[in-house]
């Protein structure tokens, strides 16, 4: 791995290591921990900064105080080949051109920045430029999609070099943007790289995991003739560049990290059509118990969150008691906000809450599963209060496991399961449970 560049991922959810196991996964970033990332036998490591939990003026603060840590860190280390990546939605969602332009500033000089939005364990493949979701079986021009309409960071298109133009305020047009496509790929793509300067935007088709295998071969071989690359990207890319072997545990395995043979919880916070549709399959296995919380009464009533947090964990600690599984869910209905702001400071109320719950959990679960990407970032950084934990896996396409250390003073060696919000069919939840729970004691 020496000859090959330390891939630093600054992902803006904790789900962007869903496609590769093995590493660290860093909730802080001061200099120490970074140089512990940076130490690491993994060629890979990823520093969950939450961007997307954030508005735009907090996202830019975050990135840049990364990578000035990341700066001295790096020089400290005596590492001299590096490929940064800003590794966001598979849909499109999330603070560009603001985080690439900082990476930018701060690490810079790039000879190209790339966008490679395909997510193919979650049915994300982009061709002719065109970026898709496959619903159903139909590739479905991303734009189309609820993900597009989205209250923070909606766009009006699937063309890449459009959604760059738009997404820039017409600061890159879409006629300037390199695009890769996939004949190119397919062909070879070395000599065009090389051929990149001054921070050039650049947009790459994938529609299998073996097109971006090849594009990564030629980034790596640019990289060693000294380019300097930046990526906004979904996860599938990462697996190309870090071409690790297969994770240690198989999926299907995956219940012998279940501590004690005890049930678990389940905690969802995230509101897209996909996870109620998960969560409505997953209530109805036997041996789970559902307790909502009503988050309108943290909008309409003063000082709620007192009495709902107690009575939500009453009602886990029951079913927890009676061998069930409880699944913490927040209520489904679609609230309204004024403004975008107000609509995040809401969210962030809703998060402490949910954070309270995971802290108050009984200490002897036998595992914990992470339902939305800023929930699971939330959950791993505040609820688990981690400052790192090693990715152990994916116990599904896109579902990634970690484990809290061994001297967590609540809930040592605790398996996590950090499941994005719109990623998985309607059983996925329910498949993740059973394979967790198939040796609990009944």
């Amino acid at each position: 791995m020496s000859n090959k560049p330390k891939i630093i991922v600054l992902d803006d959810d904790p789900t962007g290591s869903q496609t590769v196991h093995s590493c660290l996964l860093l909730m802080h970033w001061d200099v120490d921990t970074l140089r512990i990332g940076l130490q690491d036998d993994s060629p890979i490591f990823f520093v969950l900064t939450n961007t997307r939990a954030l508005p735009p003026e907090s996202a830019a603060s975050v990135t840049k105080q990364v990578c000035h840590n990341l700066k001295i860190a790096i020089e400290a280390e005596g590492i001299e080949d590096f490929l940064v990546v800003s590794r966001s939605d598979s849909t499109l969602r999330g603070h560009y051109p603001i985080e690439t332009d900082v990476i930018a500033q701060e690490l810079g000089d790039f000879d190209a920045h790339f966008l490679v939005p395909a997510f193919f364990e979650g049915g994300r493949i982009t061709k002719d430029s065109v970026h898709y979701l496959i619903i159903d079986g139909v590739p479905t021009p991303v734009h189309e999609t609820e993900f597009a309409r989205d209250s923070v960071f909606a766009y009006h298109h699937s063309y890449l070099p459009k959604y760059v133009e738009e997404k820039t305020q017409g600061r890159i047009s879409d006629d300037s943007v390199k695009r890769f496509l996939l004949a190119d790929i397919r062909a070879g793509s070395l000599e065009s790289l090389m051929q990149l300067s001054n921070n050039q935007c650049a947009v790459v088709d994938g529609e299998t995991q073996e097109d971006l295998n090849r594009f990564a071969q030629d980034i790596l071989s640019a990289a060693s003739l000294g380019k300097r690359f930046l990526f906004r990207s979904a996860a599938s890319i990462l697996t190309a560049l870090a071409d690790l072997p297969p994770q240690p545990i198989a999926a299907e395995n995956m219940a012998k990290y279940v501590r004690g043979g005890k049930p678990g919880t389940v905690i969802v916070g995230s509101h897209v059509k996909k996870t109620t549709q998960q969560l409505e399959k997953l209530l109805q296995v036997e041996g789970t118990e559902g307790i909502e919380v009503d988050v309108a009464r943290l909008l309409n009533e003063t000082d709620a969150s007192a009495t709902v947090l107690n009575k939500i964990l009453d009602d886990v600690r029951r079913a927890h008691d009676a061998g069930k599984t409880p699944v913490v869910y927040t209520s489904r209905e679609e609230l309204t906000f004024k403004d975008v702001k107000t609509r995040l400071d809401f969210g962030a109320q809703v998060s402490r809450l949910l954070m309270d719950i995971v802290q108050g959990l009984p200490s002897d679960i036998g595992f914990l599963i992470s339902k939305g990407g800023i929930t699971s970032n939330d959950v791993l950084s505040t609820g688990l209060a981690l400052t790192s934990a090693r990715l152990l896996g994916q116990i599904l396409p896109g579902c990634s496991m970690v484990r809290t250390p061994s001297d967590h003073p609540q809930f040592p060696n605790l398996p996590v399961v950090l499941f994005p919000g719109n990623v998985g069919d309607a059983n996925a939840l329910a498949t993740i449970y059973q394979r967790l729970s198939k040796n609990i004691e009944k």
